[in-house]
């Protein structure tokens, strides 16, 4: 994993939302999750490309249960944007790079 996306955890989550300056997109994923791993290069891609508008992280809900239940993820991949602990935007699902990176701009 690059160093562009943080891993949260549960106790971790709060306190890296209020510290980001930039929105930050959460990646709700889990290592069985055969679309999660397929979005993985691609976030990864644009993390590096969006480095300026928005911050990227990670966390399992596997090892997490808290967080996911608290913003109602049902179905992974989930990616929510948070702009200064807010909920902004929610993507589901893999989606391509492009469609992925258009989504996200208008979110922003």
């Amino acid at each position: 994993m690059s160093e562009n996306i943080q891993v949260l955890t549960d106790d971790s989550f709060n306190k890296t939302l209020s510290e980001n300056s930039l929105p930050i997109l959460v990646d709700f994923w889990a290592p069985w999750c055969g679309p999660c791993r397929a979005v993985s290069p691609v976030l990864e891609e644009l993390s590096q490309e969006m480095s300026s508008q928005l911050a990227f992280a990670k966390l399992n809900i596997d090892e997490n249960g808290l967080t996911p239940t608290r913003f109602k993820v049902k179905s992974i991949p989930c990616l929510i944007v948070f702009r200064q602990g807010e909920e902004i935007g929610r993507i589901l699902g893999h989606k391509g790079k492009q469609i992925l990176k258009d989504e996200l701009e208008k979110i922003l």
